[in-house]
């Protein structure tokens, strides 16, 4: 396969992953909501008992002493804690269609530099041609050994998509059990906590998308020795 295809076939996970990462987004931004609306309500309330417990002299009107309950500051915590996570999945979503990017403007730029060596190379053969052929006309004999066949037929052995070993940039994301980058088919562990996430199918045995569910083989270890215990 060549590098081309390689390219094509890395982008059909693209959609997928991108799904994912916009649909854990929606749900945070549900429980966000959820949560800072909980949490207005009850400073709303806290402050309102302040300032009647003021009014009536129960609580001292010092600065240093007032503040909000535990429970108030553990929600605002748990507020910043899944804003903190929606701009991970967000920056994840930007670095992966970034990456791709980048990956798609090498290839271009390596088609370019393919197809510049092979105008040189037709350029070449055809001057040699012509020499040829002069050299033919006043000497009467086949030029056996002044053709250009030999380089012309190691161009033209050369198949269109020739696989190239190209570099990989150190900055794309890398996943899997292989730590490679994202090629070819894939599939997402459905474990929310899963480190790696996301498994090329040939990795983990796979020829198809699985139905229903499905867990990675390290999740599926953790899960039988959690039962064992």
């Amino acid at each position: 396969m060549g590098f081309v295809e390689d390219f094509q076939a890395s982008l059909e996970s693209v959609p997928a992953m991108l799904q994912r990462n916009y649909s854990l987004m929606r749900d945070l931004d549900k429980s966000l909501l959820g949560v800072r609306q909980q949490n207005e309500q009850r400073c709303e309330q806290e402050i309102e008992d302040i300032r009647r417990g003021i009014e009536s002299g129960s609580i001292t009107p010092d600065a240093s002493l007032i503040r909000f309950s535990d429970e108030a500051l553990d929600e605002q915590k748990h507020c910043i804690r899944i804003a903190d996570e929606k701009v991970t999945l967000a920056v994840q979503a930007y670095d992966m269609v970034d990456a791709h990017i980048q990956q798609l403007d090498r290839y271009m730029r390596k088609l370019e530099e393919l197809r510049q060596e092979r105008e040189l190379a037709a350029g070449a053969d055809n001057a040699a041609g012509v020499s040829n052929t002069d050299a033919n006309t006043r000497s009467g004999r086949a030029a056996e050994s002044g053709r250009g066949g030999r380089k012309k037929s190691r161009l033209t052995a050369e198949p269109p998509g020739v696989e190239l070993e190209l570099p990989v940039d150190p900055n794309e994301p890398t996943y899997c059990i292989c730590n490679q980058v994202s090629f070819g088919k894939m599939v997402a562990c459905d474990n929310a906590n899963c480190k790696i996430e996301w498994f090329h199918f040939d990795c983990v045995g796979l020829k198809e998308q699985p139905k229903g569910k499905w867990y990675c083989p390290n999740c599926v270890g953790m899960q039988k020795r959690r039962k064992s215990k």
